[in-house]
């Protein structure tokens, strides 16, 4: 049983820690040894390992999940006037990659168990408004929505979807592997993700023709791959579109590319922790995320429970408080849109609208899982959130 009682900084689980070791360190000192930093040999290389562990055609390597998601959607023909179905459920680069196209985001509330898109929500908007041209799926902690679903009904009214995977590498639906169903699908590489680079993102698609204006606007517009940057000495470029600073530099793809040969070992050790704490956590005044189809599919980037606060002393902050105070880190994920008040008042959003994430967003709480937690550090998580709540049980 743990101490009731507060614990010492050192010994506190951290809710996320990168994992990263001599691997990573070699490849980036190999990296700073060859005299190129910025986009090239190794942001080429990792695109095209990339996109062959997703099974897409392309990938394209850039600053950002938020900038994968704004190119995606700018390159597939979103823009001013249209509007973009996406999760109120999720965090706010969701919503803003779909402002910084000049579209307006249509927010939708979340299925009860899983927490993803509603997709009857998602047909009753799609019969009522024809300004919608795209869905913005959220594969929210890991497990890929309803594509099959989704795809269908994008098909019946000609609108794109692009995926934002952010928590979903690696995941699969019904076979196939995030990254390689929609029109676009994209990808984090943030410093808590299962694979990162610190920061980064990538974009996946099997449009060509959606690749290569990407891999222009990433960089100002520039007609340039990445193995042609590298090539020093070169001078000469032409600018032929509109672009961005969206590039990944070689010091951060470099991280990315022992990780990416054991990323099924690690969403696998993710796995066996979800699983402890399914058998651990049950019969508890929580409920435990939903898996639809195979644990095996889910990326398990996240563990959210949501607390049964009608049978708690505590509100879901107090919970928190008192787990960091016993020396476990915990998150929320997230805070509904529509709590935020910059959403709130530009899409003029009500909480009557949301009841699903508006329940939710009271409730949530994402325990620490990720492949560096010790077995010892994994009971002793499940075994203070359980002290925790029976104590203050009703």
């Amino acid at each position: 049983m743990p101490s009731i009682g507060p614990v010492a900084v050192k010994d506190t689980i951290p809710f996320s820690r990168p994992d990263l070791g001599a691997e990573e360190e070699r490849a980036v000192l190999r990296c700073l040894r060859s005299g190129w930093l910025t986009t090239g040999p190794e942001v080429g290389a990792l695109e095209r390992r990339f996109a062959e562990h997703v099974g897409a055609r392309h990938a394209v390597a850039v600053s950002s999940c938020t900038a994968a998601m704004h190119l995606a959607l700018e390159g597939l023909g979103v823009g001013p006037g249209d509007r973009v179905i996406t999760s109120v459920l999720t965090f706010t680069a969701t919503a803003e990659a779909i402002r910084l196209c000049g579209a307006e985001p249509l927010l939708v509330d979340v299925a009860p168990e899983t927490l993803d898109l509603d997709v009857a929500e998602v047909e009753r908007h799609l019969s009522a408004d024809p300004r919608i041209r795209a869905i913005l799926p959220v594969h929210y902690a890991g497990q890929a929505c309803r594509m099959d679903r989704l795809l269908e009904l994008a098909d019946r009214y000609d609108v794109r979807i692009v995926e934002d995977a952010a928590h979903a590498f690696p995941a699969r639906f019904q076979g196939h592997a995030v990254g390689s169903l929609g029109d676009a699908t994209a990808f984090s590489l943030y410093a808590n993700k299962p694979l990162t680079t610190g920061e980064g993102g990538l974009l996946t698609t099997n449009n060509e023709a959606l690749a290569q204006w990407a891999r222009r606007a990433r960089l100002h517009g520039i007609e340039q791959t990445p193995d042609q940057a590298a090539r020093q000495g070169r001078w000469r470029y032409e600018v032929t579109c509109a672009g961005y600073k969206y590039n990944l530099p070689d010091t951060a793809a470099a991280l990315a590319h022992p990780q990416l040969r054991r990323a099924e070992q690690a969403r696998s050790r993710r796995e066996a922790i979800a699983t402890y704490y399914r058998e651990r956590l049950a019969d508890l005044p929580l409920t435990l995320p939903a898996i639809r189809g195979s644990a095996a599919d889910h990326a398990w980037h996240l563990f959210p429970v949501q607390l049964k606060l009608e049978r708690l002393l505590l509100s879901r902050d107090g919970v928190i408080d008192v787990l960091a105070e016993r020396g476990v880190g915990t998150s929320v994920h997230f805070t509904p849109l529509h709590w935020h008040r910059y959403w709130r008042q530009r899409l003029e959003l009500h909480a009557s609208g949301f009841p699903v994430a508006e329940a939710a967003g009271q409730r949530l709480l994402s325990l620490p899982i990720y492949p560096g937690l010790s077995d010892d550090e994994v009971e002793r998580v499940a075994d203070t959130v359980a002290a925790l709540l029976r104590a203050h049980r009703l």
